[in-house]
């Protein structure tokens, strides 16, 4: 399958390259001048320079399927430009659909959030995916805008989309800034691990798990034009964060100590983000 890609030099985007060029697919992904991958690839994808907003219909008409895994705000940390976000997230990204659809692609995927879900999530034991969405921030609230604005787009052009909502994706090739990194790089280097008291609850998945359920979802043929379809992506067990960082904490064999309560809660902290995750009967 030839797969049209953004955010293919990302944490998730890099390790979706790695598996889908060694199961055979080819690549073409969107590359800015002066990025790099955030994992080595023993192969390398058709690098396509540029930004979200140029023009990339001739490399499109050799595509098969469009898969949009670029974002803008994925920090978290509130310090998001709206204006930005708004951009990115909702105007280049219809922009993108529009050039895709006119160069004779029908078949779309979206890399959605489950921070989409916002403040919905306390109430949730498990978050179903016609839940509200009531994002707290410029980068849940855009990436929701996305998903209801393309959803009415895929009706009415009539074609094959399906938006995956990620939950707490981890692993190789993760922004040092983030929680498993911080922790693995504390570990190696002897030093205790500041930490909230870590009560709250996610449903962490590996970055390896989720490029394969990602490949998977693409290469099936579940869709129908003119239906979109939404799936919440995740491993289905749900952990604390201080059950998470334990875990790790001793499979590092770390020499420091976790510190739980060391560092306070955020203020608008979500305590609880654990999504319904329907498994596929892989018999059938």
């Amino acid at each position: 399958m030839n797969i049209f890609l953004t955010g293919g030099t990302g944490f998730i985007g890099s390790n979706f390259i790695k598996l889908a060029l060694e199961e055979g697919h080819v690549i073409y992904a969107i590359k800015r001048v002066g990025s790099f991958p955030k994992i080595e690839f023993t192969n390398q994808p058709y690098w396509v320079e540029g930004n979200l907003d140029s023009d990339y219909s001739k490399v499109l008409k050799n595509c098969d399927v469009l898969v949009h895994l670029a974002a803008y705000g994925l920090t978290g940390r509130g310090e998001e430009s709206w204006q930005d976000a708004l951009n990115c997230n909702v105007v280049l990204t219809l922009k993108l659909f529009e050039s895709a659809f006119s160069s004779g692609i029908k078949k779309f995927f979206l890399a959605g959030s489950g921070i989409e879900y916002g403040k919905t999530c306390d109430r949730y034991k498990k978050i179903p995916v016609n839940a509200p969405l009531e994002p707290i921030d410029a980068y849940s609230s855009t990436k929701a805008a996305a998903s209801i604005l393309l959803q009415g787009w895929g009706v009415n052009k009539k074609v094959k989309l399906h938006i995956l909502r990620l939950f707490q994706v981890y692993g190789e090739g993760e922004p040092s800034y983030r929680l498993f990194p911080s922790l693995k790089r504390a570990a190696e280097n002897g030093l205790d691990f500041n930490m909230t008291p870590g009560k709250q609850l996610r449903d962490f998945i590996d970055v390896k798990e989720v490029s394969r359920i990602l490949l998977d979802t693409i290469c099936s043929d579940d869709l129908e034009f003119g239906k979109p379809l939404i799936t919440n992506v995740g491993s289905g067990q749900p952990q604390t964060l201080l059950q998470f960082c334990t875990k790790f904490w001793k499979e590092f064999n770390a020499k420091g100590k976790l510190k739980p309560g060391s560092v306070n809660y955020r203020s608008d902290e979500i305590m609880r983000l654990v999504p319904e995750v329907i498994k596929k009967d892989k018999s059938n």
